[in-house]
């Protein structure tokens, strides 16, 4: 049985996967996704040839490209492994909460 702690963060997990959710389902969400899309270069590489401080810099806006995709695309109990820490999702198996 979960532990009231590992609950209460997928409760909030799966509040914050429905805002991205409803932000994209808004009437101009697809629009604001695909200029996301170019700008966080989603579908190119990062690497700038000779460039190691732009890379990184672009390869920062690739990184919140895809916590993006994984709100919209990933399920609250999959977003708690990547996002949730080891101490909240070791307690999912935890009888104690």
């Amino acid at each position: 049985m979960a532990s009231g702690k590992w609950r209460r963060a997928l409760e909030y997990m799966k509040l914050r996967k429905q805002s991205y959710q409803v932000n994209l389902m808004m009437a101009d969400g697809r629009l604001w996704l695909d200029d996301l899309a170019r700008f966080c270069r989603a579908n190119e590489t990062c690497v700038i040839p000779g460039d190691r401080d732009r890379s990184l810099v672009l390869e920062g806006r690739r990184e919140v490209w895809l916590r993006i995709q994984n709100h919209l695309n990933l399920t609250p109990e999959q977003l708690m492994v990547l996002y949730a820490g080891p101490e909240i999702n070791a307690e999912r198996n935890n009888d104690n909460g």
